[in-house]
């Protein structure tokens, strides 16, 4: 595939566009990668990264071993995640402290329009695929009902594990990497890290990182390869069932105090924007979750177009 310089500076916005999502505990960014048109081509070019790839090196060179894995769209791809994730942390930690339901209302249209643009893509349904669908939401909206663990764990083993299991899920469209790592107690340390420029912690989850990368992504490679069809009915199935995690009004159950000594919420519920415990800021809550609709559906048209 030929492609121009501007393609590239493309690519790379839309791993920064990645990276904001994964960064926000509730957002996936497989998802936007699967809206902005590059999911397969990113599994394919993942999963030809395999030991076959020392011998493409020795025999042809780094050129041919260059070219096989896709280098410079994964190169463009990941540079774009990469200053997203470090140039965004602090503003995303900031809205998510400080303007929670705007943040929330904004992804909510963006995940919405999303399930919209998946269901297109499915040929074919039936019996099967209606059922993993539901399965897949079940599935995603239990994981979302989950109480995060109280205790945050920083040491380097856990954190290789932590981003091996967190990045399985950044590739899933609907299931959010980041809060996985809420689960695993391991959000806080990791954003902490970053913020920090604490290089250890960050290369332990790197490390893990690419070891669940080139491993699950061949999976996922083959699931498309042979069962696309289920294949999207179970990520379109993941994606509803998220859309409980980053519903904008929440009530917090039970509080717990993080480890500077503030207390936090810890477990909550979704609740309507009439019954919600303060300022619903309802309109700026539907005008931003409109923008964030329109955004999809805009990149969906410009897609179409390009084809």
């Amino acid at each position: 595939m030929s492609r121009t310089i501007k393609d590239y500076l493309v690519i790379g916005l839309k791993g920064m566009a990645m990276g904001a999502a994964d960064v926000v505990p509730g957002v996936s960014g497989g998802t936007i990668a699967f809206i902005s048109g590059i999911y397969e081509e990113l599994l394919g070019s993942i999963s030809n990264v395999k030991l076959g790839l020392f011998k493409t090196l020795k025999e042809d060179g780094l050129k041919a071993a260059w070219k096989q894995v896709n280098g410079n769209f994964l190169a463009s791809l990941f540079i774009g995640i990469f200053v997203s994730i470090v140039s965004l942390a602090k503003a995303i930690k900031y809205l998510l402290e400080n303007e929670p339901i705007l943040l929330w209302s904004f992804f909510f249209g963006l995940v919405l329009a999303s399930i919209i643009y998946i269901v297109k893509q499915i040929s074919k349904w039936s019996f099967t695929s209606l059922f993993v669908l539901i399965l897949g939401a079940f599935l995603a909206y239990y994981i979302t009902t989950l109480n995060p663990l109280v205790s945050e764990n920083s040491s380097l083993l856990f954190m290789f594990l932590a981003g091996a299991i967190a990045i399985c899920a950044m590739i899933l469209p609907g299931v959010s990497g980041a809060f996985i790592l809420v689960l695993l107690g391991a959000y806080k340390p990791i954003l902490a890290a970053v913020n920090d420029r604490d290089l250890k912690t960050i290369a332990a989850v790197g490390a893990g990182a690419i070891v669940g990368l080139l491993t699950f992504s061949k999976i996922l490679k083959w699931l498309f390869s042979n069962y696309k069809n289920y294949t999207l009915a179970a990520l379109t199935g993941f994606i509803i069932g998220s859309l409980n995690k980053i519903w904008p009004w929440k009530e917090t159950l039970t509080w717990r105090t993080n480890s500077h000594g503030v207390e936090v919420p810890f477990n909550q519920q979704s609740v309507t924007p009439f019954s919600f415990d303060g300022d619903a800021q309802l309109t700026m809550a539907i005008v931003l979750a409109v923008i964030g609709f329109a955004i999809i559906l805009g990149m969906e048209k410009l897609a179409v177009h390009k084809k």
